[in-house]
C-alpha cells in the first residue's frame, strides 16, 4: 500500500477540482485545452530542472512510496505532479476570478514585485553556493520582472492573493511529500543545497518554487485561453 502513497496524494489533490470543472456554474472543462497547453509549456523547463537536480543529488525520491515506474530518472508520479498540481491551482484561480471581484488587488502589483525582487536578489547574492536556493531565487526574480515590466500583466496581485489561499492545500500536500505523517519523506533534500529553513517539514524554497510555477502556468493559460476565444469568433 505504501507504493501508492505519492499517486494517491496527486489523485486527492486533483479529483474534486476535476469533477467541479463540469459544474454548470463553473464550466472550467471548456478550458482544458488551454490549461494542458500551458501546463506542458511550463513543465518542459521545470522537469528538466527536476531531472538535473535529481541527477546531482540535490533531491531524491524514496521509491517505497512510488509505483516504481521511472522516466528520465524521475518517478512517474513526479511527471504527473506537473499536471495535477497546476490543474488544481489554475482551477482555483479561475473560480476566484469568476465569482469574486478581485481586480482591486492590482494596486499591489508594484509592491509585490518590488519586495519579491529585492528579497530574491539579496538571497541569491548571500546564498549563491546553495543551488536550490540560488536557482529558485533567480528564476522567481526573472519571471516577475518579465511579467511585470515586459508583458505588463495586471493580475500579479490577484494571483498572489489566490496563491496565499492555495497555501491551505500546499501545506498538507507538500507536508506529506516531505515527510509529515510518514516514517520517512517521499522527497529528500541535500542539506548543503538549500537554506535549511522549513515550514514544518517543507523547505521554504518549495513555496517560492510553487509560486513561480503557478505564475508561469497562469500566464500561458491566459494566453492560450485568449487565443481560443479569438478562434471561436
Amino acid at each position: 500500500m505504501m507504493s501508492y502513497t505519492y499517486i494517491l496524494i496527486l489523485f486527492f489533490t486533483i479529483i474534486i477540482c476535476f469533477l467541479s470543472s463540469f459544474d454548470s456554474r463553473i464550466l472550467f472543462h471548456r478550458h482544458f485545452g488551454a490549461f494542458f497547453k500551458a501546463a506542458l509549456v511550463v513543465a518542459v523547463p521545470f522537469i528538466a530542472w527536476d531531472i538535473w537536480f535529481t541527477a546531482k543529488g540535490v533531491w531524491w525520491f524514496n521509491t517505497d512510496y512510488t509505483l516504481g515506474f521511472f522516466i528520465g530518472g524521475l518517478p512517474l508520479e513526479e511527471w504527473l505532479f506537473f499536471i495535477c498540481i497546476p490543474f488544481s491551482c489554475i482551477f482555483t484561480y479561475f473560480c476566484f476570478d469568476k465569482f469574486f471581484k478581485l481586480d482591486w488587488l492590482s494596486c499591489f502589483n508594484n509592491l509585490i514585485v518590488f519586495f519579491t525582487v529585492i528579497v530574491c536578489s539579496i538571497v541569491a547574492l548571500l546564498y549563491y553556493d546553495r543551488i536550490y536556493t540560488l536557482l529558485t531565487a533567480v528564476i522567481t526574480l526573472v519571471v516577475l520582472l518579465y511579467l511585470h515590466f515586459v508583458r505588463c500583466v495586471d493580475w500579479i496581485g490577484k494571483a498572489s492573493f489566490v496563491f496565499t489561499i492555495l497555501m491551505l492545500g500546499f501545506f498538507p500536500v507538500n507536508g506529506i511529500l516531505t515527510g509529515t505523517g510518514l516514517e520517512s519523506p517521499i522527497v529528500n533534500y541535500n542539506p548543503d543545497d538549500f537554506l535549511g529553513i522549513r515550514m514544518g517539514t517543507i523547505p521554504i524554497e518549495d513555496a517560492v518554487y510553487g509560486y513561480t510555477q503557478f505564475l508561469l502556468v497562469l500566464y500561458f493559460f491566459k494566453q492560450f485561453k485568449s487565443k481560443s476565444h479569438e478562434n471561436e469568433k
